[in-house]
């Protein structure tokens, strides 16, 4: 009987074992699929927006993070019903603003766009780059805008919020039909991108940019290919976005690098390296914003460099702190590009230097204005004289 107890024994501590073991190899294939799925993804969650708290208040038998699941990249539409978005801020050189695209397929983890998600009832986490929303009638919108006799001519931005250069643009062609429409009414016309489908458009660019309607900012977070693939991971690689620079300034057009936005303990010690490169490529003028972390960005972003960098998030952070008041972030106006203090005050030196000796503008002619015209459409009355 003590042999069969002691076999008996044996034996169960070696099928405890044998579970253990499966049990390991199960969650870390679990894990490496999860990895997988969300691998040349920005976020790591999919947290609800703060405007999804009543949606998910009855139980409906799943949980919020099972969204997470939902990495494939997913267009829906949306008939604008406004294409100019016009603002009053004194942070923004400019009054108005266009938007082909709701979300953001490059996945860059620090956009200060994600928050805007959260209206539409998604997540900023992974919604923001995997649910995304086309207008496919924005340039319809646009031209009958622009035709209104009321209508005051001023440089329209666009990608001020999200990317009209992501990669889903290559089907939709929205930001395209946007330019025609520019083109024909002679509107001036200011376009941030990191994409290098900008370069398809240059048929239209180029002549407009002779026209001085035209000018492109090429956003450059950094030359280090591991960090950009990390943080941006569906954005044309640094050399990639190097080479656009020069494409489109030989195509006469004006282009300014934007380094935006420098990381303190990340990317801040590149900002000479990141304006010498533009330069060389082309660029004739420069901008730098320092990071930006509001509302759902700063959990995000923490998420992000807890996962990718966890041995300098504490400096990370510390900085960007000491450069708010203590906070992640401050909203004011004068304060929220750039911050304040001894390290806001002396990247702002770094950058003047750097521009100085680079001959590189940090401000730019203002674009025409005065070749702006409603061009002929079905119904006019044809002019006597």
């Amino acid at each position: 009987m003590r042999n069969l107890h002691g076999n008996l024994q044996f034996l169960a501590f070696v099928l405890y074992l044998f579970f253990w073991a499966w049990q390991s190899s199960v969650m870390e294939t679990l894990n490496d699929l999860q990895q997988r799925r969300l691998r040349a993804r920005g976020a790591l969650s999919n947290t609800a927006g703060r405007f999804d708290l009543d949606r998910f208040a009855v139980d409906d038998g799943r949980q919020v993070e099972a969204r997470a699941d939902a990495v494939v990249t997913q267009v829906r539409q949306e008939l604008a019903r406004t294409a100019i978005t016009y603002n009053k801020s004194p942070d923004l050189p400019f009054d108005r603003s266009l938007n082909p695209y709701r979300g953001c397929e490059h996945g860059c983890i620090y956009c200060f766009a994600r928050p805007s998600h959260a209206y539409l009832g998604f997540s900023p986490g992974l919604d923001f780059e995997t649910q995304l929303i086309a207008r496919p009638n924005a340039d319809a919108v646009l031209r009958d805008e622009l035709s209104r006799p009321r209508y005051k001519v001023a440089t329209l931005a666009i990608g001020t919020n999200t990317d009209p250069y992501q990669p889903i643009e290559g089907e939709w062609q929205i930001m395209r039909r946007c330019l025609e429409v520019l083109r024909a009414f002679n509107h001036p016309v200011a376009i941030v991108t990191k994409g290098t489908l900008i370069e398809r458009d240059l048929d239209i660019l180029s002549p407009m940019a002779a026209k001085g309607l035209v000018r492109v900012g090429i956003s450059l977070t950094t030359l280090d290919p591991d960090l950009a693939r990390r943080m941006e991971p569906r954005v044309p690689t640094p050399a990639r976005r190097l080479a656009t620079i020069k494409r489109l300034s030989d195509a006469g057009i004006p282009v300014r690098v934007m380094a935006a936005p420098l990381v303190p303990g990340l990317s801040d010690h590149e900002v000479e390296a990141l304006l010498a490169a533009g330069q060389a490529a082309g660029a004739d003028a420069a901008t730098w914003i320092m990071l930006r972390l509001p509302r759902e960005v700063s959990p995000l972003w923490q998420e992000w460099l807890q996962e990718h960098y966890p041995h300098r998030a504490a400096k990370v952070m510390a900085r960007l702190r000491e450069m708010h008041g203590g906070r992640d972030y401050d909203p004011r106006w004068g304060h929220r590009m750039r911050g304040e203090g001894h390290f806001a005050e002396m990247m702002a030196m770094r950058f003047k230097a750097a521009c100085k000796r680079l001959r590189l503008a940090e401000k730019t002619p203002p674009l025409r204005t005065d070749l702006f015209a409603r061009p002929p459409q079905a119904g006019d009355q044809l002019a006597l004289f």
